[in-house]
């Protein structure tokens, strides 16, 4: 008897304490399970998307600047990306999150269901793309800017030897080679400038229409332009100081010497510095912009004054014409000691222009 009220109170004691711990331990269980279910949610819905677009494991690691490891254990829920390379992946894949962390959403739904008629969705991979064809267009035309700027030297160079009677050839006949080598070298600058054509196609969706930036992309950039900066800055400084100093060497050697040896060398060096700079500085500038274009959606005067924009639109004239008159005026009268002037002045004379042209730009809105 009293060994079968032992086991009652036994069996009495171990269901209550079951009774205690069950909603804890189910509580944990639930928890543990839909854990499971959104990651593999979440690895289905990777891999699906992945081989829709025919990419390997690898190529889309590159496009997340991840390990292939790291996509391979998504795929395979050994572990989950963080909620930053989540969005990175749906920018990727042009998909709302929702959709690659939720079962009951199917069909890939436009990232964002209020979108303008009309208007272009930028995914990150078009956006990525559009970035570097922009800088493939820049370096094809930097290239040709470089050959159309150095296409005097030879010139130069011949004029060099020959005024220090170092070839066996006439005056005349150097001028005509050299006269012959700026064809072809401009033949070739030409060249590279028809290349950029291939790219038109490509550049075309969002350059010439109107396009929004899907779910993700903006932050993904936003952070590379803060990236980019310090690279560009640097390149910046560096073109701009070749830019200021080019004509440094020429005006010493006029002032301290009558060489006209020295002097064409001297030239030789400007130009060469000019081409340097302007292959440092165009692709850097152009992945600068490009990255502003996108995160303005197109409208790169977001954010500038009207007297701003004037004066880019003022200078893409003005500057040019500034160096053609100061080229033509130095080698007219080899006066390099003298036509520096042009530099100040022309300088002054721009602030004044602008100031000039916002002035009645004001006077016209009235």
């Amino acid at each position: 008897m009293d060994f079968i009220c032992s086991l009652q109170l036994l069996v009495v004691k171990l269901t209550t304490a079951l009774a205690s711990l069950q909603p804890a331990y189910f509580l944990s269980l639930l928890l543990q399970t839909n854990e499971k279910v959104n990651l593999m949610i979440l690895a289905d819905k990777i891999i699906k998307l992945r081989k829709q677009l025919g990419w390997s494991q690898e190529e889309l690691a590159e496009k997340m600047s991840v390990s292939r490891q790291s996509v391979s254990k998504w795929e395979s829920t050994n572990s989950i990306p963080d909620l930053n390379k989540i969005i990175v992946l749906a920018g990727i894949f042009g998909v709302s999150t929702d959709y690659l962390l939720k079962d009951d959403i199917e069909a890939e739904e436009p990232v964002s269901e209020d979108s303008e008629p009309g208007v272009n969705q930028i995914n990150l991979e078009q956006a990525l793309l559009y970035v570097e064809n922009k800088v493939k267009v820049s370096d094809l035309i930097a290239k040709g800017v470089m050959f159309c700027v150095c296409s005097v030297i030879p010139l130069f160079f011949l004029m060099m030897l020959n005024t220090a009677n170092k070839l066996p050839i006439s005056n005349h006949a150097a001028i005509a080679i050299g006269i012959v080598s700026i064809m072809v070298m401009i033949v070739f600058g030409i060249s590279y400038f028809i290349k950029i054509n291939q790219y038109d196609n490509e550049l075309a969706p969002i350059d010439n229409q109107r396009f929004e930036l899907a779910y993700g992309v903006h932050g993904v950039f936003t952070e590379k332009l803060q990236k980019f900066m310090s690279t560009y800055n640097q390149r910046l400084m560096i073109s701009i100081s070749l830019f200021i100093f080019c004509s440094v060497p020429l005006i010493v050697t006029s002032i301290l010497t009558r060489s006209s040896e020295l002097t064409l060398l001297m030239l030789i060096v400007l130009l060469f510095m000019i081409a340097i700079g302007i292959y440092i500085l165009m692709p850097a500038s152009t992945k600068h912009d490009a990255y502003h274009f996108l995160l303005k959606e197109g409208d790169l005067n977001a954010g500038k004054t009207r007297t701003t924009i004037l004066a880019e639109k003022l200078a893409a004239v003005y500057w040019p014409l500034i160096i053609a008159i100061y080229l033509g005026w130095s080698l007219w009268t080899m006066q390099w000691g003298v036509t520096w002037i042009v530099w100040p002045v022309g300088a002054i004379s721009f602030v004044a222009l602008v100031g000039i042209v916002s002035f009645f730009d004001k006077e016209n809105e009235r």
